[in-house]
């Protein structure tokens, strides 16, 4: 089994945050608003930006919230891919992807940089 590198799961969660922030804005504005011209649901990558800063520039404790903040988007990913029709769905399947692999990365990049501190 490949060890964990850190460099690698650090670019692997700020890629995924970031494709999870830009995908919540074009669902909500462009690619299936709820409704048209856009909806308020687009407030909801608000809370994705805090964490932002402190993954890009490595910050433990960052990615420790990370992990705990990722698990309502998961979970919105999964209700709207089993009860929307098409676009949307196939939009929640890859929100589902995105926060799986956000939790992943960032709960394995603490767990690496705590084992070694």
């Amino acid at each position: 089994m490949p060890s964990l590198n850190p460099a690698r799961l650090s670019g692997i969660a700020a890629a995924s945050l970031i494709a999870l922030i830009l995908l919540g804005l074009a669902w909500e504005l462009w690619l299936a608003p709820l409704r048209p011209g856009g909806s308020w649901l687009v407030l909801k990558v608000v809370p994705l930006l805090f964490p932002l800063f402190g993954i890009l520039h490595g910050r433990l404790r960052a990615y420790r919230w990370t992990s705990l903040l990722v698990w309502p988007y998961f979970a919105e990913g999964v209700m709207r891919a089993m009860t929307e029709p098409a676009p949307s769905a196939i939009l929640a399947g890859i929100e589902i992807a995105l926060s799986l692999s956000l939790f992943l990365s960032a709960a394995f990049f603490a767990r690496v940089r705590s084992r070694s501190a």
